[in-house]
């Protein structure tokens, strides 16, 4: 190369130069555009880096707004179900609280019998027409014409007066002169008349007499008082009593009974001798506890009563009578309790053996598990339930009425024909015994598909876990469907709280109860009470004690009639 540019002249060099410095411009301007181009592509690299970075960033914003609704979502999702479970439950108690103001309304308004009957059956499927209301008017008609013209030849006459009653006569002649007229015959008009009660003193007259040869002097004794050295006699005493605890009159309005007849008694002396009156037969009553206690069929319920709070002046006291029944031989008794705990029964049903019914009450469960004594459950409770939730399930409730309604059926033909225990088991076994247990077999079905605290899954509840002691009245004829007769035992504590509103004092409650128990026994036994509890007022001390239960209101009865 050294060699080829030595032969070569100074203008072939500088031709060369240029072509070379030509090719170097050249080079140099691709190179310039080539490193232009290139940062041209930088620049447009960094704009996308820059734009996918935004991007980039956009999408994690968005990324995370998704995230944060997505959260938003699941607590939405989240507040809907606890919503909707909520609401469920809302329905649940909505149904309930209809279901029970129903019950409330018809408890206040309703009719109070509770033999089913089913509505639909009385219901008409259509109105009469006019033709019809035209045919009935002239057929109602028809028959009251009929009547009146029969009216005379059928009238049987009003109802005859009681024969006891004493008769006084009124005659009454005609006016004018009948001094020349002869009686032919007379008429009789008879009309029941009422004089008040009459206030009266007795006075006890005792003549003294001595010894022609002064040894001595006697003197008349006194006939036994209920109150020694008191103003009452034994037949205000009774007044008093029957008036307050068989009539409902408190001794406030007994009060302006007295003032009226211008006689005044104080409260407190009032009181005093109501009480001294119910001591006077406390030991008959003891007596008649340890009767009810050694009987081998009870019924048992139990009832409020407002007691006066001695250690608080102004408030009150919810005691309750628990009420032991008899039905074998009628006998009643009321004993007072402050609480309605399960030592409450205890001093009656500690010992006691054989069979006691109740209602569905936790306590009595505690004496029914005992050895020797055997539970039996009440219908008409169960009934009860049932009746409640026609307006929550009106098709279940409906058909348990139904079968229920059947065995009290067979109740009422077994009264009717007076059947004796061994006829009424026989009965029972061959028609109640299958309706119960396919009853039985309904209920258990049915309540695995209720609600638990829906009224006809409560309803269902309450016979299936009772269902053996329901079923225990088949034992035995004696025994009965339910517990109403005790009920109607209570009926009058009802009726006296909602007069005299409280007891005094626990004691008083309990005196009351006394008084209570014997009241209740002339009830069943169609006893006249002032006349028993006036008789044995004046009887109870001088009576033996092997002779103490001729006093029982049934035994008095017999005593009376075999006289």
């Amino acid at each position: 190369m050294e060699k080829s540019l030595e032969t070569l002249s100074k203008q072939q060099l500088l031709a060369l130069l240029e072509e070379q410095s030509a090719q170097a411009t050249f080079h140099k301007k691709e190179l310039q555009k080539s490193q232009q181009e290139l940062a041209l592509q930088k620049d447009d690299s960094l704009q996308k880096a820059k734009e996918l970075k935004q991007k980039t960033r956009e999408l994690k914003q968005q990324a995370k707004e998704l995230k944060q609704k997505d959260k938003e979502l699941a607590q939405a999702d989240e507040h809907l179900r606890n919503y909707l479970s909520k609401s469920g439950v809302l329905e649940e108690k909505v149904a309930y609280l209809e279901s029970q103001l129903e019950m409330f309304r018809r408890m206040q308004f309703g009719q109070k019998r509770e033999r089913f009957e089913d509505k639909d059956q009385l219901a008409l499927p259509f109105e009469a027409t006019a033709q019809d209301l035209e045919k009935r008017e002239e057929a109602f008609t028809e028959k009251i014409t009929y009547q009146r013209k029969q009216k005379n030849a059928t009238h049987k006459g009003r109802q005859p007066l009681p024969d006891h009653l004493p008769v006084e006569e009124v005659k009454i002649y005609p006016e004018g002169d009948i001094s020349q007229m002869k009686c032919i015959g007379q008429e009789e008009t008879d009309e029941l008349e009422y004089e008040p009660a009459r206030f009266f003193i007795r006075r006890y007259i005792r003549y003294k007499y001595a010894h022609k040869s002064g040894e001595g002097v006697i003197i008349g004794e006194l006939p036994e008082r209920v109150i020694d050295k008191g103003i009452p006699g034994s037949g205000l005493i009774t007044s008093l009593l029957v008036d307050k605890y068989c009539d409902h009159m408190p001794l406030h309005r007994q009060l302006e009974r007295f003032k009226r007849e211008k006689v005044p008694i104080a409260p407190s002396s009032m009181n005093g001798w109501c009480a001294r009156g119910i001591d006077r037969i406390v030991p008959l009553f003891e007596e008649l506890r340890a009767d009810v206690k050694s009987r081998g069929y009870l019924q048992v319920d139990e009832t409020t009563i407002k007691v006066q709070d001695e250690g608080k002046k102004g408030k009150t006291h919810l005691g309750f009578y628990w009420v032991y029944h008899s039905p074998i031989d009628g006998n009643v008794v009321f004993d007072y309790q402050p609480g309605r705990g399960q030592k409450a029964p205890e001093a009656m049903l500690k010992d006691f053996k054989g069979y006691l019914q109740t209602d569905g009450y936790a306590v009595y469960d505690h004496y029914a598990k005992k050895k020797g004594v055997t539970h039996l459950g009440c219908w008409a409770h169960a009934r009860r339930y049932h009746e409640r939730a026609l307006e929550n399930d009106p098709q279940r409730a409906k058909y348990a009425l139904g079968e229920i309604q059947k065995l009290y059926a067979i109740e009422r033909k077994i009264k009717e024909a007076n059947l004796n225990p061994k006829q009424t088991k026989e009965l029972r076994l061959k028609e109640a015994l299958p309706i119960i247990n396919e009853l039985g077999k309904w209920m258990t079905g049915q309540l695995k598909a209720t609600l638990p605290k829906s009224l006809i899954g409560k309803a269902l509840a309450y016979s299936v876990s009772r269902w053996d002691a329901l079923c225990a009245y088949l034992y035995d004829g004696n025994l009965f469907i339910d517990n109403n007769q005790i009920e109607g035992k209570i009926r009058p504590v009802a009726v006296g709280r909602k007069n005299y509103l409280f007891a005094g004092s626990h004691k008083a409650a309990q005196r009351a109860a006394a008084i209570y128990s014997f009241f209740a026994i002339c009830k069943k036994h169609e006893v006249n009470p002032y006349e028993w509890l006036k008789y044995t007022l004046e009887n109870i001390m001088t009576i033996k004690y092997k002779d103490i239960k001729n006093l029982y209101p049934q035994n008095y009865k017999k005593l009376q009639l075999g006289k």
